[in-house]
């Protein structure tokens, strides 16, 4: 089983942090991890432009994110979903094109590194749990997990993403018990 994940919130973080340094979006390597909603984790520590991490792609080009810019896009990237349901009643265009990418995938036997959901044993300390993580997406699925470098601080917001689910899932099977 494969969820949509956080896929579309990895696209919209990666177009925003383009739009900001001027380069193609296809060049921004970036993922959001955790839960498609308030406690998912924008992995700040991994992002690079093509092979080059964030900051020194800045001290290079002279184009940096400040603080007021990395708020603008971790607000762009949580709010989204909200601003489009404002806007348009629903989100159904985008977790189309979503989910058109993953079956794009696994139809083309890509391997493509995609970040969606999965049973996942042991994120961060975080138990099992079923999440988002990057995940190389194949003709069989989710053929493996990759697990990016987290900062102190990811590890413990991913865990903390995890125990949200966890609790959300509970909740469900007491509502249906």
């Amino acid at each position: 089983i494969i969820g949509s994940g956080t896929i579309l919130d990895t696209a919209r973080f990666r177009a925003l942090i383009a739009a900001h340094l001027n380069v193609s979006s296809h060049s921004v390597h970036a993922y959001v991890l955790g839960e498609h909603g308030d406690s998912e984790v924008l992995l700040w520590s991994d992002v690079n432009i093509g092979a080059v991490p964030l900051e020194a792609f800045g001290k290079q080009t002279g184009r940096t994110l400040t603080m007021d810019n990395i708020q603008s896009i971790d607000d762009g990237v949580r709010r989204a979903a909200y601003h489009i349901i404002e806007g348009k009643g629903a989100t159904w265009f985008g977790i189309g094109a979503g989910m058109a990418r993953i079956a794009e995938a696994i139809v083309g036997d890509e391997r493509a590194l995609l970040t969606v959901s999965g049973h996942t044993n042991d994120v961060a300390g975080a138990g099992p749990v079923t999440f988002s993580v990057p995940r190389i997406i194949g003709a069989n699925g989710i053929v493996d997990t990759v697990l990016p470098p987290l900062s102190t601080q990811e590890a413990a917001e991913l865990a903390r993403s995890a125990e949200i689910i966890r609790a959300a899932c509970a909740d469900l099977v007491s509502a249906v018990s």
